[in-house]
């Protein structure tokens, strides 16, 4: 299985029309969340979306989907769970 690219930060860049925390358009967060698609689509769709990523943006989306993919929740999202303890 192939972990989401979703990294808790959500919010969509009005001119680019990308999540400013995946680079994913709105139609690739579906085609995600589908069960028919395959693995072989999500692998090149990371490819995709980390070109699209500025060297900051893909620094820090890389080491919030690694931290992600290892403990089960992104980087950020744990950062705000503890924020709120």
């Amino acid at each position: 299985m192939i972990i989401s690219p979703c990294i808790s930060v959500c919010k969509m860049d009005e001119d680019t029309g990308f999540c400013e925390g995946c680079s994913r358009s709105s139609k690739e967060k579906i085609l995600w969340k589908d069960k028919n698609t395959t693995d072989e689509w999500k692998t090149t769709n990371l490819i995709v979306i980390q070109k699209r990523m500025n060297t900051s943006i893909l620094k820090n989306f890389k080491e919030s989907y690694e931290f992600k993919i290892k403990n089960g929740i992104s980087l950020i999202k744990k950062k705000k769970l503890d924020e709120q303890k």
